[in-house]
C-alpha cells in the first residue's frame, strides 16, 4: 500500500486538504495527516477544525509522497518541513503542493527548469519555473495544483501517480466524474 503524508497548518485550505485525503483514501492510499503547529487540532482557513493524525515530530517519513495543501503561506515558515521536502526532492521522491504552497518549492529552488502552477498572484514565487495556468501540472516527481476549484484534478493526478490510471478512473467513476 502506498503511503502519503498530508501536512496541516493553521489557515490551510480545507477543500484542498480534505478532498485530496478523501480521493487518495478512496484509491486505497494510506494517508496520514501531519500537524506542523505543535498541536493536533488545526484550524482551516474557513474555521473548520481538523484533528491531525500526528504531530510533525511524530511523523514517519518512510512514505511515497509529501503533500502540501494551500490557503496560507505558513508552510514556508516551517524549517523542518522544508528540510523534508528538500530531502524527498533530492531523492527523486514525489512531492506535491497546491494553491499558495508551490511557493515553498520555488523558494527551495526545486522548480528551476520545471513546469508548475499555483494560485493567481503566486506565480512570482515559482522561482525558475515555467508557469502554466493548468489545473494540475506533473513534471517528473513534482506535482503542483492551481487552487481550490481544481482540487479534484490535483488529487486525481496524485492518485494516478501512486496507484495508476485504472484506480484513478475507478475513483472518478465513484465520484460521478465520468
Amino acid at each position: 500500500m502506498k503511503k502519503v503524508l498530508v501536512f496541516l497548518v493553521d489557515g490551510f485550505e480545507e477543500i484542498e486538504a480534505l478532498a485530496t485525503i478523501d480521493i487518495l483514501r478512496r484509491g486505497n492510499v494510506d494517508v496520514t495527516t501531519v500537524s506542523v503547529t505543535g498541536k493536533k487540532e488545526v484550524m482551516g482557513s474557513h474555521r473548520v477544525p481538523v484533528i491531525a493524525d500526528v504531530l510533525f515530530e511524530q511523523a514517519d517519513f518512510g512514505v511515497d509522497m509529501l503533500v502540501l495543501p494551500g490557503g496560507t503561506t505558513a508552510f514556508n515558515d516551517h524549517d523542518g518541513l522544508k528540510a523534508k521536502v528538500m530531502e524527498f526532492h533530492n531523492a527523486g521522491k514525489h512531492i506535491a503542493a497546491i494553491c499558495a504552497s508551490p511557493m515553498v518549492f520555488g523558494g527551495l529552488g526545486i522548480l528551476k527548469g520545471k513546469r508548475a502552477t499555483a494560485y493567481p498572484g503566486f506565480e512570482q514565487y515559482l522561482e525558475g519555473a515555467t508557469f502554466v495556468p493548468e489545473a494540475a501540472v506533473v513534471d517528473g516527481h513534482i506535482t503542483t495544483g492551481r487552487g481550490p476549484g481544481f482540487t479534484f484534478d490535483f488529487a486525481l493526478a496524485l492518485l494516478e501517480i501512486l496507484e495508476g490510471e485504472k484506480v484513478k478512473e475507478e475513483v472518478k467513476k465513484q465520484l460521478l466524474l465520468m
